[in-house]
């Protein structure tokens, strides 16, 4: 499951015929019923274009997508979330988040070991509680997102309500775009074995994700100094320097010559406004 997650992450084309060839690559001998078997339980569904995509879906009441040529030129405009599978040790869990799309913001997000809709109404709630109302908030047609529970949330704050086309990945693209950076930059480095790992692991790649990591699309802003107008860079606390032990306070006896630090010293600050300068 996690070699299936890696691939559909680079390449949400394949479907399981696909899939096959790939684990057979590595050395996996499977057949086609075992690979849908597990793309069905991870949520996972090739892009391709479907046969009779406009006959109309009897499951829920259909709300169109409302952002096809649509500018979005300011924050709360359009909020947008979707479900991902992240790998764990013997397992699996679900990861939620709901991102403002102007900014790249993520405003919440919430781990499950199920697919129902209540971790995904949190992640809702808080978003809301914490930011306000968008004016509009764009889903894929997940069972989670049309939910009852869920569509009462938004229509009881006047939010419109848009939804991806069947199979349309393009459709919410910022948040896919996202999930390749969570799973590329942290899930897949750290291989995190247990839950709790992944949600504190995922609590500090949230924090550099909105708040220090700066993104080609914004003008190589973080999505925080975007989200809220800010001006000033972020603080770095990672790349502080921390000064030399001869620096601190002396112990066991240990003094340092005056003059010695006071070039130490020196030399400590020069290096610091030329490490922050080239930054």
């Amino acid at each position: 499951m996690e070699i299936i997650d890696k691939a559909y992450t680079k390449h949400p084309e394949y479907g399981s015929r696909k899939m096959i060839l790939v684990l057979l690559c590595v050395g996996h001998r499977v057949n086609r019923k075992r690979v849908v078997r597990l793309m069905r339980l991870m949520g996972l569904e090739a892009i391709y274009p479907k046969p009779n995509l406009s006959t109309p879906c009897v499951e829920h009441k259909k709300y169109p997508y409302l952002l096809r040529g649509l500018a979005i030129i300011t924050v709360n405009h359009v909020w947008s979330t979707d479900i991902t599978y992240i790998p764990v040790k013997g397992g699996f869990l679900y990861l939620v988040a709901v991102m403002d799309w102007h900014s790249r913001f993520v405003l919440s997000w919430r781990l499950s070991n199920t697919l129902n809709a209540d971790f995904c109404i949190e992640a809702l709630k808080e978003a809301l509680d914490k930011y306000g109302n968008p004016e509009i908030f764009n889903t894929d047609q997940g069972v989670q997102f049309t939910s009852q529970e869920f569509i009462q949330v938004l229509e009881a704050h006047n939010i419109k309500i848009s939804m991806d086309g069947r199979g349309r990945w393009a459709d919410n693209v910022f948040v896919e775009r996202l999930w390749r950076s969570v799973k590329y930059e942290n899930i897949y480095a750290k291989r995190y074995e247990t839950g709790k790992q992944v949600a504190l692991g995922l609590e500090e790649y949230f924090t550099f994700y909105n708040n220090e990591r700066f993104h080609q699309a914004l003008n190589y802003a973080t999505p925080r100094m975007v989200y809220f107008n800010e001006q000033a860079k972020p603080e770095l606390n990672w790349l502080k320097l921390t000064p030399p032990a001869a620096l601190r306070e002396p112990s066991g006896g240990f003094t340092l010559l005056s003059r010695e630090k006071i070039s130490l010293e020196s030399q400590l600050n020069t290096e610091r406004q030329v490490v922050m300068s080239n930054y």
